[in-house]
């Protein structure tokens, strides 16, 4: 490696009493690139204005893709194409999470449910799948095909019957074969050659040629991410799904060799700004860690992008404590959190500020990227503090439900009264009294 290509992992100790700067900035992070959102609001402001005019010309400007709005659509005869053009061992294995998938999101689907009143009547909740979804899959060096099972498929499970999917075209117009099939797979219903912010910008207002969504899920850089944040209200969103971020929590039955390789598993999607953490109450651990890093990222393909996210976006912390530690993991509310203690289960209940957790050795957070079931869009840049990875009910609507009898009516009555006596909404009052008048 050259000087300028050389891995630079900082490694620090913190404890609660003494608090280390760099750990300071590195929980600082943003979910969010102010450049990013600037361009993003110019973007989607020419969009939603110009419609297809605009998509085309952005297709053109960043995906490299000189396609006319007719053009945007992916055929019936491309998808065909791509379902006989890919290998059968990835079949295999799209078909195989595939299965996982459903499975997970069948299981997990809330059902309708009712109490009884305490004079005869009912409430509940019922769900009924959103009309028409968008999704994004991102594309470009590291094309997510996973991604495509990881929403589209829980969207159909929901019972979804429009499913619309964005991807980005290469310089030739042509979409990844394996992104087509893992799309077609999944059952998706219209899919267009259109990354970036300007798919964001069609699925959310609509053009002449695409109609717009009520929901849009999947995750991107920070351009796909401040564009999600700058059309939320024109439709509903699944979360801040930015770029990747993994935390270890390990102790010394950890093989450094396993610890280096999954901090490195998140390093390398290309953005730059990935990031990556080990926690450990074990030294030799973290200079064995530091040491690995180094040697194995010169042997990844995409080796500069991975120096580049090792060099600002990784850190290796020593605490007096794994108690300490899982504060300071929790603190920084990972996107991916593995746990690469000995007795991992025991750990699983502190955990309380993650994406998703990955518990022991035989657990690395790659299973979850591709076959473990759950679907791998999870919060990251913090959001794990407050939001949740996708699940089949994000593509449902939640509608309460209140049926009275004559007798619940009257049970409540005096408080309705007392309550639009001191809200001042006499006409509320009166919807309740009229009744029985």
């Amino acid at each position: 490696m050259s000087t300028e290509q050389m891995v630079q992992v900082p490694l620090v100790r913190w404890s609660p009493q003494q608090p280390s700067d760099a750990v300071t900035h590195f929980l600082s992070r943003s979910a969010f690139v102010e450049e990013a959102e600037e361009v993003a609001a110019g973007v989607l402001a020419d969009i939603k204005t110009r419609g297809d005019k605009a998509v085309v010309k952005y297709v053109k400007q960043y995906d490299k893709a000189a396609l006319r709005a007719d053009q945007l659509p992916v055929t019936q005869e491309e998808r065909v194409a791509a379902r006989e053009g890919v290998d059968h061992e990835f079949k295999r294995a799209a078909e195989e999470s595939y299965k996982r998938i459903v499975k997970f999101s069948e299981a997990g689907m809330r059902k309708d449910w009712t109490i009884q009143t305490p004079k005869g009547g009912v409430v509940g909740e019922q769900f009924s799948p959103l009309d028409r979804v968008g999704a994004y899959v991102p594309g470009g060096e590291a094309p997510l095909v996973s991604t495509a099972l990881m929403t589209v498929a829980l969207a159909k499970v929901a019972g979804v019957p429009e499913i619309v999917a964005c991807t980005p075209a290469d310089r030739d117009g042509g979409v990844n074969p394996y992104i087509l099939y893992a799309l077609d797979l999944a059952g998706v219903t219209e899919i267009y050659r259109i990354g970036g912010i300007q798919a964001i910008g069609a699925m959310a207002y609509g053009t002449e040629s695409i109609r717009k969504v009520q929901k849009i899920v999947g995750p991107g850089g920070p351009y796909v991410t401040a564009a999600k944040r700058l059309v939320y209200g024109e439709v509903a969103l699944d979360l801040v799904a930015g770029p990747s971020e993994i935390a270890i929590l390990a102790d010394d039955s950890a093989p450094a060799s396993y610890v280096a390789a999954d901090l490195l598993s998140q390093a390398e999607h290309g953005t730059g700004h990935e990031k990556a953490l080990l926690v450990t109450n074990s030294q030799k651990l973290a200079e064995a860690v530091q040491a690995e890093l180094m040697l194995q990222a010169e042997q990844l393909p995409r080796r500069a992008a991975v120096t580049s996210v090792l060099n600002r976006g990784a850190l290796l912390v020593v605490t007096d404590t794994l108690d300490a530690g899982m504060d300071l993991c929790n603190d920084f509310a990972p996107e991916h959190f593995e746990l690469l203690v000995q007795e991992p289960r025991k750990w699983l209940r502190k955990a309380r500020r993650a994406g998703a957790v990955f518990a022991g050795p035989w657990t690395p957070e790659c299973v979850g990227d591709f076959m473990a079931g759950p679907s791998h869009v999870l919060p990251t840049g913090g959001k794990a503090a407050m939001f949740s990875g996708l699940t089949v009910d994000d593509f449902r609507r939640r509608t309460s439900v209140v049926s009275y009898t004559r007798a619940d009516l009257q049970d409540v009555v005096g408080g309705i009264e007392a309550f639009g006596r001191v809200e001042d909404l006499e006409a509320h009052t009166r919807s309740a009294r009229i009744r029985f008048e």
